[in-house]
């Protein structure tokens, strides 16, 4: 019977492998099912263990491990940001092509470092912590608006009602965006990101298109008010980034208030203009998605929601480990400058003009990085995971995202701690961006 059984185990670990690797050979970007899409986690496993550098039938390729990632991050010189190679066969001559190639996340220094540095001059610490009040106050707003139709009997879309609704007025705020002229931005922001996804359909593209005709649009009007009537460059970002930044003459030290300049340093009109739809997208869709998955996660894992409960100051820590279990943003892309080899002394050798997928979902659930990767674990330290990338890159905006996630879900669970799925929830069919189109929940035991 013991030896009888042993072969039956070894039968079933000889049948799983045989059909992951047959998961990992099977495996393109370009097709992929909605059963993909709701749970990605399984095929990121085979790749990993067969094909880590997985060619696609195109020639680019796909990286799922941790350790590939990190040495791409960290080497700009080899691995380009720069995407008019990739979306020029993609958009053709758009407003998508024209927005995607001039705003900061899809180029490469010097311009990237240029425009990086006006934006971060505008996201420092102190401007984020000075937002936190109005943040709180906001959150507590939506918190009494689900309170009062929770207690009407309502069932609520979390994401509509509460995850959506949050980045839209932050960034709103941020920009001083009237609030009369709000409505749009959120159709806006889907519109534009989705027209990222890999495989690009003739209806997302103008859908795509027509997103960013009429932003651009209605930004050109409110970058003249505003250029004609600036706020305070402290605390209004649209302000100082019409502004700019003064660039010391040579000389003086850094960090000290210079006594001379050399100039001041703006945006062109056209960068102006993208970048203030980048903010807006990049401070949308990932949020959202942060708030939902962190909702959903909780829900999932009973038992780490009545920890949290339990345990408040964890907040930060289930921050992370939401952003790295469920990434929102599950894909980047680099393209090779020259020949270069990944995957160590025993890697792959890629040619220049390479165009490499990088799986940040699948690296924040390596193994190699983190112990019981697939277990959902608010106290999880230490937890580097990439959902914000690294080097040059990373995330400009990432410490207003978890702010956001910190006091949207950190209330939203002390005012309703018995919340509750009603419905099914409704997952993206997205392949790049990880979240929810709809979390219908009833709030209250």
């Amino acid at each position: 019977m013991a030896q009888g059984g042993s072969l039956d185990v070894l039968g079933e670990r000889g049948a799983v492998m045989t059909d992951a690797r047959a998961l990992a050979d099977g495996f393109d970007l370009r097709h992929l099912t909605g059963a993909f899409c709701d749970d990605p986690f399984p095929t990121y496993r085979a790749l990993r263990e067969h094909a880590p550098v997985k060619r696609m039938p195109d020639g680019s390729v796909f990286l799922t491990r941790h350790a590939d990632l990190s040495a791409v991050y960290k080497d700009a010189k080899n691995f380009s940001s720069d995407k008019r190679e990739e979306f020029g066969p993609k958009y053709g001559d758009s407003a998508l092509f024209e927005h995607h190639t001039t705003s900061l996340v899809f180029n490469d220094p010097p311009l990237h470092a240029r425009v990086r540095r006006l934006i971060a001059g505008a996201l420092t610490p102190r401007h984020i912590a000075a937002m936190e009040g109005g943040l709180v106050q906001l959150v507590t707003r939506l918190l009494d608006a689900l309170q009062t139709r929770a207690e009407a009997g309502e069932t609520v879309d979390l994401i509509e009602a509460f995850a959506g609704a949050i980045p839209v007025e932050v960034i709103g705020n941020l920009l001083g965006v009237p609030h009369a002229d709000r409505a749009p931005l959120r159709g806006w922001s889907l519109a534009i990101l989705g027209a990222l996804e890999p495989v690009l359909s003739e209806e997302v593209k103008a859908r795509g298109n027509r997103a960013v005709t009429e932003m651009l649009g209605y930004l050109e009007g409110l970058v003249a008010q505003r250029t004609q009537a600036p706020l305070d460059p402290e605390t209004d970002v649209l302000t100082q980034l019409i502004q700019g930044e003064v660039i010391a003459a040579p000389g003086t030290a850094p960090g000290s208030v210079p006594s001379s300049a050399s100039g001041v340093e703006r945006l062109l009109a056209k960068e102006l203009l993208h970048n203030c739809i980048f903010l807006l997208n990049a401070g949308h869709e990932t949020t959202t998605n942060l708030i939902g998955n962190g909702l959903k996660c909780l829900l999932d894992w009973p038992d780490q929601k009545r920890r949290l409960i339990v345990e408040p100051g964890l907040i930060n820590r289930a921050i992370e480990e939401v952003l790295r279990f469920e990434s929102s943003n599950q894909l980047g892309n680099r393209i090779t400058t020259a020949a270069v080899q990944i995957g160590g002394v025993t890697g792959v050798t890629l040619a220049a003009r390479t165009q490499v997928t990088l799986c940040i979902g699948s690296a924040n659930r390596d193994p190699a990085q983190f112990p019981d990767p697939d277990r959902f674990d608010i106290g999880r330290n230490p937890n580097r995971h990439l959902a914000f990338g690294s080097g040059i890159h990373q995330c400009v905006g990432m410490g207003l995202g978890r702010l956001e996630g910190r006091v949207a879900i950190a209330a939203f669970l002390a005012r309703f701690p018995d919340y509750r799925l009603a419905g099914p929830a409704l997952r993206s069919r997205r392949v790049r961006f990880r979240g929810h189109l709809a979390l219908p929940c009833s709030l209250l035991g």
